[in-house]
């Protein structure tokens, strides 16, 4: 213990930390939150897997043009090595907030990460802002959760409010390349904190647009029954279809659609439950022409060379998942986090979260599509960037921006009858 400590303090001496700083930050402790159990607990787990990845490249020494691969542990903290407490919030608030109390208080976190849930991530974040303890976030995107006026918390993905406007990018590109009309659109949304953030800003942003609203529907998350959903979706029969579902909604969706014949001929979803690999894995054909918003597609690693190499690294840690929407954004986003870590040098807080607001990582350093990560005034990330991706052949395919596409878009999507045939 007494040569360990010796040498961190050389080290220290040649970087300019002071030993003492060192003696404290052999190890730097993240709370990690997800859900773990419970409808979207493959979610979760993929996303530790991917926070497992980031630390297992963080910690050794890899040959990867990305923040802190090359060097074993965080140099600005003389080799420290990170280590995760990882929580499970079931996608309850309450739980979530519970959990980030005892990270603070027993577990002694340097800094926070997660929740994908943002009803749960918006709990749980007031604990750390309350405690003066930085919050990265990876991927929950309710657009409130930057406009709190929070100065511990940060925010790496897209919100929805970006996700929306690359939906109607889409709409106006769609009808110039394809020559068809979009006059319309149904919103259908789960009634948490992201379901009724992204619901109200599609609205917004349709009616602004000059889109018109044949249907806005709140429904009961993790709902047993859509029928009557689906009978007025059905009705309405719009050009555009905007669902926001998490994964057991969206496959109640599917499977109600499909028993009432619902053929909507243009669905974009926001995310979430659509992205989900278990979605795909309980639908099968059913999914087939399904689009949706993301940052993150597999295909896109022609264009990203990154996504190959660490998703082999994250086949290790996942039992041979491949990375997907979620992890991978979690994956960018704990690395963002990590590195400013180490640019403080430090653990304490106030440290921290004042290198997260000097990030500046640049767009070929990053496995998803972003122009870069560089935190605004409020925590949001200014450098975001999304695609959408549709269910082709059992597989999603990017298919907008056009420029990005790997697939040509199927329009319109196939009926539950052309499904029957495949």
């Amino acid at each position: 213990m007494y040569k360990r400590v010796l040498g961190l303090a050389v080290a220290a001496w040649l970087t300019g930390v002071t030993s003492a700083t060192v003696a404290l930050a052999e190890e730097v402790v993240i709370g990690v939150l997800y859900p773990l159990s419970g409808p979207v607990a493959q979610v979760g787990k993929d996303a530790v897997s991917a926070v497992n990845t980031a630390v297992q490249i963080i910690n050794e020494e890899h040959d990867l043009d990305m923040p802190l691969a090359k060097g074993a542990g965080l140099t600005g903290l003389a080799g420290a090595k990170i280590r995760v407490v990882v929580g499970d919030h079931q996608g309850k608030p309450d739980v979530g907030q519970g959990e980030a109390e005892r990270m603070v208080n027993q577990e002694k976190v340097h800094a926070m990460f997660g929740a994908y849930y943002s009803s749960v991530t918006a709990a749980a974040s007031q604990v750390t802002e309350r405690a003066g303890i930085p919050w990265v976030n990876g991927e929950s995107t309710s657009p409130k959760l930057t406009t709190r006026g929070f100065k511990y918390f940060f925010r790496v993905t897209p919100h929805d409010g970006e996700f929306t406007q690359l939906m109607f990018e889409f709409a106006d590109d769609f009808q110039k390349k394809m020559g068809q009309k979009l006059g319309s659109v149904a919103i259908m949304h789960e009634d948490t904190l992201w379901g009724a953030d992204s619901g109200r800003v599609q609205n917004e942003m349709a009616t602004a647009k000059g889109y018109r609203v044949l249907e806005k529907i709140a429904y009961r998350a993790k709902t047993t029954s859509l029928t009557s959903e689906v009978q007025r979706l059905k009705s309405a029969d719009a050009d555009m279809f905007l669902p926001s579902s998490y994964t057991s909604d969206a496959v109640l969706f599917l499977r109600t659609a499909k028993e009432l014949d619902f053929n909507p001929k243009l669905l974009v979803a926001q995310n979430a439950g659509y992205t989900d690999p278990s979605f795909l894995e309980s639908m099968g054909k059913d999914a087939e022409g399904v689009i949706t918003r993301s940052p993150f597609n597999t295909d896109l690693a022609k264009r990203i060379p990154l996504i190959g190499k660490v998703n082999e690294l994250f086949k290790k840690n996942s039992g041979g998942r491949d990375l997907s929407d979620v992890p991978a954004r979690a994956f960018t986003g704990f690395i963002a986090l990590a590195e400013a870590i180490n640019r403080a040098g430090s653990t304490d807080p106030e440290k921290i979260r004042q290198a997260l607001t000097e990030t500046n990582i640049p767009a070929n350093q990053l496995i998803v599509p972003y122009k870069g990560i560089k935190f605004g005034a409020d925590g949001q990330n200014e450098l975001t960037r999304g695609i959408l991706m549709q269910v082709q052949n059992g597989k999603y395919c990017t298919v907008y921006p056009f420029e990005f596409a790997a697939c040509e878009l199927k329009y319109p999507m196939p009926t539950w009858a052309e499904k029957a045939k495949m």
